[in-house]
């Protein structure tokens, strides 16, 4: 059985994909299937060592991106992209066609269409996954004549064929679902006794939120401990920026920065959270699946057209609180923080919103349907 995976070059996008390829290799040997060719259909490989680790086979391809802002320049970029994308369809044809797969499962975004296009054309099945709760201008279109839609959120089975469309939550990555508390305060160099807030602005960071942080960081060491994931480009400037600040501080020793989490220290991280800020990517589905409560930043729109309504929908569990990039002044992000950690009953109320909203057998689910799917195209 060959299935082909697609989606956009983020992590947001990557990452669901190799929870469902992880489910992939181990629901066929459970079932004692033939071990499955998994395949990878994109304009890069976004993390070639787990694309190794899975056995997924890279396959690029070219696509443009549509930029929403109006500009001259944009509007260059996008005439430009059209022909990037022209000629990605072309080669996905062809590269498809000699890899014929079973099934395509693709995740959206612009990177995506080339191999999505490439299926209806070959007719080969098609099953999508939305993770936002309005979706994209790709998912949109290929729902049309996908087999199967899965969504992440409640709200985006509207958006789809009732019969066809099933709310399965976000594919999550199995080694990162379980936080890891022993010996994580050890770690981290923590007092137990002292709240611990999680800072993640998404696998690249947020300068925005960085900048937010540092604006309270002097105020936050009084009461809090904090580990903060800045995104690789921005670390040296936050971690010179906490220096000046923290200068001659005797609690400076609370701020633990990051220029990137890795699977272990985000598990013993997320271990030791009292609450976790974030923005409104992919992360809030890992945040619901530890049960910790959650103020979320959302990007605001233009520059991202899901990021506020995830963050909303989020909200409505009952498991976060929203504070938009206009309305975080440093007064409303502390006092956010200390009326959740300061009132038990909120937190609480929180963690178990938090919980029913997590679905964390959702690559499990998908990758099940990409079997069955696959099997009755060999036949």
């Amino acid at each position: 059985m060959k299935i082909l995976m697609t989606g956009g070059g983020t992590g947001g996008h990557f990452y669901p994909i190799i929870a469902v390829a992880q489910e992939l290799n181990e629901t066929s040997k459970e079932n004692r299937l033939l071990k499955p060719e998994l395949f990878y259909m994109s304009t890069d490989p976004y993390n070639e060592t787990l694309l190794y680790e899975n056995n997924i086979t890279f396959v690029k391809v070219s696509a443009g991106k549509i930029r929403r802002q109006k500009s001259i320049s944009n509007f260059i970029l996008n005439f430009f992209d059209l022909f990037n994308t022209f000629f990605g369809v072309l080669g996905a044809i062809w590269k498809m066609f000699l890899i014929y797969p079973d099934v395509v499962f693709g995740k959206g975004g612009y990177a995506s269409f080339p191999a999505l296009f490439a299926a209806r054309i070959l007719m080969i099945p098609v099953v999508i996954h939305e993770s936002d709760s309005k979706p994209g201008k790709v998912n949109k279109w290929a729902g049309k004549f996908a087999r199967r839609v899965a969504v992440s959120y409640p709200e985006a089975v509207s958006f789809f064929k009732t019969e066809k469309t099933a709310y399965t939550g976000n594919p999550i990555r199995k080694e990162t679902l379980d936080p890891l508390s022993t010996d994580s305060f050890e770690f981290f160099g923590f007092d137990p006794s002292i709240p611990t807030i999680l800072i993640i602005g998404g696998s690249t960071g947020s300068r925005f939120i960085n900048e937010a942080i540092m604006d309270v960081l002097a105020e936050l060491v009084k009461k809090y401990q904090i580990i903060h994931q800045t995104g690789n480009n921005n670390f040296s400037v936050i971690q010179e920026t906490a220096n000046v600040v923290l200068n001659g501080n005797p609690l400076k020793n609370r701020y633990k920065p990051y220029a990137y989490l890795n699977v272990v220290t985000l598990r013993r991280a997320s271990g030791i959270a009292s609450i976790v800020i974030s923005r409104a990517g992919s992360t809030i589905f890992e945040i619901a699946s530890w049960g910790k409560p959650a103020i979320i930043v959302p990007i605001p729109e233009p520059t991202s057209h899901d990021q506020r309504s995830n963050a909303y929908a989020y909200a409505r569990t009952g498991s976060a609180v929203v504070i938009e990039e206009k309305n975080m002044a440093p007064g409303v992000l502390i006092s956010e923080i200390e009326r959740i950690l300061s009132n038990p009953a909120e937190k609480e109320k929180m963690i178990n919103s938090a919980k029913s909203f997590s679905r964390k057998d959702s690559a499990e689910i998908i990758a099940k349907e990409l079997i069955a799917i696959g099997l009755e195209h060999e036949k």
